[in-house]
């Protein structure tokens, strides 16, 4: 790959960098990509440390590569979906056009963010912090503590995040969790913003998840195509994890996505087998029914409430 660009890996909450180890061994060694695994401030057992921090750690890797001319593409995983998405304000290359024909002219081809990957996350509305969905009531998974400041967890960490990790490793990764800050979930709406609508995405759903139903995640992936946003959709039959219990697969679609963000077409096969591991294409088919009820009704379901979403936006302007 000439010119290859560098990739910024933004972790979810609860979570250190390290979480993606198995993903940035296989790129760097095997395919020769600099990867850079940024550390939350929200992790680091600062419960003041708020939202705007989590994305001046994550701008600051964006921009350490942009300003020396390379291109980067995000990949950020649950939580990190808001931090990735609003980070990448400024640094999307700026749309053909425009009236300034010798400033079009001397723009640089490179030093941009050129592409967004999710994994079992969201795609950020600007102007909403990460509990506003939620009514600011957290789900049945954690707990407020006020006193301390942090999110807590209040079911088993491995049959949340890694069941499907074997025993040993997920016992391991449990163990490197960090305490949550809580104002970086609940505060910061005047720095969120909807990167997703500027730049090409691609999104890892996972099937087995027990933290963010796969359900909400085809309808976010619908939510989003009806508001604009250009994605393309893969599934693992996993957890809420995958770059643990199926690093290879991951991999594999974020080269793809890769490939697809520098100029070359993605795969459009409906299944991409890797081993025992299968690398789904979300599609409904109509021939086949169960592909209706399966990815159909959520996609749908998520195209009206986008268009609900600009409709709502549309009268207030």
């Amino acid at each position: 790959m000439s010119n290859p660009p560098t990739i910024v890996f933004v972790p979810g909450a609860w979570h250190p960098p390290t979480c993606y180890d198995k993903l940035t061994k296989l790129l760097e060694e095997q395919h020769k990509l600099k990867c850079i695994c940024i550390t939350l401030p929200s992790t680091t057992g600062n419960p003041d440390a708020t939202f705007k921090d989590d994305l001046d750690a994550a701008q600051d890797a964006i921009s350490s590569e942009t300003t020396e001319g390379r291109n980067v593409v995000v990949v950020a995983h649950s939580y990190g979906g808001m931090v990735g998405n609003s980070a990448i304000k400024g640094f999307a290359k700026p749309p053909p056009g425009g009236s300034d024909t010798a400033s079009q002219t001397s723009r640089p081809e490179t030093g941009f963010v050129i592409g967004l990957i999710l994994i079992a996350s969201g795609f950020t509305l600007t102007g909403l912090t990460f509990m506003d969905p939620f009514f600011d009531r957290p789900p049945p998974a954690w707990r407020v503590n006020k006193a301390t400041g942090y999110a807590e967890l209040v079911v088993s960490p491995r049959q949340f995040f890694y069941h499907d990790v074997p025993a040993e490793e997920a016992e391991f990764r449990v163990s490197q969790l960090r305490s949550q800050s809580l104002r970086a979930l609940f505060e910061g709406r005047e720095y969120t913003y909807a990167g997703w609508k500027d730049v090409p995405a691609w999104y890892i759903g996972t099937i087995e998840d027990q933290g963010l139903p796969v359900w909400v995640q085809r309808m976010g992936v619908g939510i989003a195509r009806e508001m604009g946003a250009r994605v393309q959709h893969r599934e693992l039959q996993t957890s809420h994890s995958p770059f643990l219990s199926q690093p290879k697969a991951t991999v594999r679609i974020m080269l793809e996505a890769i490939d697809a963000f520098t100029g070359k077409e993605p795969g459009s096969e409906p299944t991409l087998g890797l081993g025992s591991e299968v690398v789904t294409v979300p599609k409904a088919v109509l021939w086949r029914p169960f592909s209706w009820f399966k990815y159909g009704i959520p996609l749908a379901f998520g195209h009206v409430v986008g268009r609900m979403i600009l409709l709502f936006r549309w009268g207030k302007r």
